[in-house]
């Protein structure tokens, strides 16, 4: 049983030698996620190139994922690394504090205290340590500890229920944007969007740069839970990113939002990766928790396109273990999947040829119980509406498009292939797609399949025609009848 379920993997440390990364594709890595926190452009490019080398290796493709560092809030530095800030006791942060001590500490952003009043609970080290507002002078944000406990160099801090001006784009973002439209990257996670104006503007700028790669917001501010209708109209999918969303919101808020958000997500035919902390425990242990195991199974069964590991892979003990065993939860999880198909069909409404051809080869494939869907596709559309259906019929998403077939990596229950530049010719592109299929091992002479396919050939946006055949009855082009 193939998996349907997308896994993305962190790169970093833990992960970065080839041989790894090799092992880690092989265990079931879908997407490489590359942290722009960390590194410079040439570190980027030249892990980039190792990915698509692994990639070539292996012969399977291997998506590139390009994370932007956003505006995170941090305290300054401490003259000893760290302190302990004690329960009850006065604590300042200061714009103006150049090295910080057990009584005050700087900060990376000036514009905070303009964004806090009196009341306001400020949350360090994603909410390990709380801080209540009592006053403001100047530059300095004068606190009392609520809860206390170490705080180190460079920690975040978040402000309870959101509501903090930092731009979702920073000067150093704008620079990575171009950077990774230089390599060619399959998606930009865009960090802390607060509205569409966001993920617009960081469109305009990959477009400018000559990139084509897919938007991710990261839904991590309350301001963006909002506003998520218009955030996923902006975008081509959404991470749930449940670190920084459950210091704001809560931790208890997130599991119903995180089903909301996916939700919405498949009803506006965009993608989802769940994250943080998915099987954090696997960082130093050989084996999940099992709430762990939970956890990921029921994303899986929330209808999310990707899971995804952070310092699991990037600083963990046991990089290519958790992808292992991340991979046995989604199967496992994805067998009592619940096929829904006939409600959400009738459900919906089509307003494009592409889109009305997707969905009946789904339902046809469902209903005639066929091996699998093999969708003919330039961009990679097809595939998309497809999979955002659960039919449990495999969609073999075949193009000619390297750009396509790497973005398709991360949808869920679709299988992209690589084939030659499309013919002119409907018969021997339907021959040449059979004979990928059997020579993957997936179809074999007899089976009952799904074809789309558009025409005139080659036009992006153009399938409208949908065939049930029977693998073999295409003959190899130049055969005589």
């Amino acid at each position: 049983m193939s998996r349907h379920t997308k896994i993305v993997a962190t790169l970093g440390p833990a992960s970065s030698d080839p041989a790894v990364l090799e092992s880690m594709v092989h265990a079931g890595v879908d997407v490489v996620r590359m942290n722009f926190s960390h590194g410079t452009a040439e570190d980027h490019i030249a892990r980039a190139e190792s990915i698509r080398e692994v990639s070539a290796r292996t012969r399977r493709p291997v998506g590139i994922l390009a994370d932007l560092q956003g505006p995170k809030i941090r305290v300054g530095k401490f003259t000893e690394g760290k302190v302990t800030l004690v329960k009850d006791a006065a604590f300042i942060l200061d714009a103006t504090c150049e090295m910080g001590d057990e009584k005050r500490v700087g900060l990376d952003y000036p514009d905070l205290p303009g964004d806090v009043a009196p009341g306001d609970i400020l949350l360090l080290d994603d909410g390990r340590l709380k801080l209540g507002v009592e006053k403001v002078l100047g530059t300095a944000i004068h606190c009392r500890v609520r809860v206390g406990g170490t705080l180190s160099n460079n920690k975040g801090i978040n402000r309870q229920g959101g509501g903090l001006s930092a731009p979702a784009l920073t000067a150093k973002d704008m620079d990575d944007v171009r950077t990774a439209a230089k390599i060619g990257v399959d998606f930009i996670a865009v960090s802390f969007p607060k509205s569409a104006a966001d993920m617009y503007m960081a469109r305009q700028l990959m477009r400018a740069a000559g990139g084509k790669a897919l938007l991710i917001a990261k839904i991590e501010r309350t301001e963006a839970v909002a506003n998520l209708d218009e955030i996923l109209d902006a975008s081509d999918g959404i991470m749930v990113a449940r670190g920084d969303l459950a210091v704001e919101v809560g931790d208890a808020a997130v599991p119903a939002l995180q089903k909301k958000m996916i939700r919405a997500a498949r009803e506006k035919n965009k993608l989802t990766i769940t994250a943080t902390q998915m099987m954090e425990s696997m960082i130093t242990s050989p084996v999940p928790t099992r709430a762990e195991v939970s956890d990921v199974a029921n994303a899986v069964l929330d209808g999310t396109d990707a899971v995804m590991l952070s310092a699991e892979t990037a600083a963990g003990s046991f990089p290519v273990e958790v992808v292992e065993a991340m991979s046995r939860v989604c199967l496992e999880a994805e067998k009592s999947s619940e096929v829904t198909l006939d409600r959400d069909v009738l459900n919906r409404t089509f307003t494009r040829i592409d889109q009305s051809i997707a969905m009946a080869a789904i339902w046809t494939a469902h209903h005639l119980k066929v091996k699998a869907i093999a969708a003919l596709t330039q961009t990679g559309s097809t595939a998309l509406w497809m999979s955002r259906l659960n039919s449990g019929v495999p969609i073999y998403a075949l193009t000619p498009e390297k750009s396509a077939r790497n973005q398709m990596t991360l949808y869920r229950e679709v299988y992209p292939l690589l084939m030659s530049q499309p013919h002119q010719d409907r018969d021997m592109l339907l021959w040449e797609a059979e004979r990928i299929l059997i020579d993957q091992g997936v179809v074999t002479y007899g089976d009952l399949i799904v074809l789309t396919i558009g025409e005139p050939i080659g036009t992006a946006g153009g399938t409208n025609t949908l065939k049930i055949v029977r693998v073999g009855e295409h003959t190899a082009p130049g055969t005589a009848d």
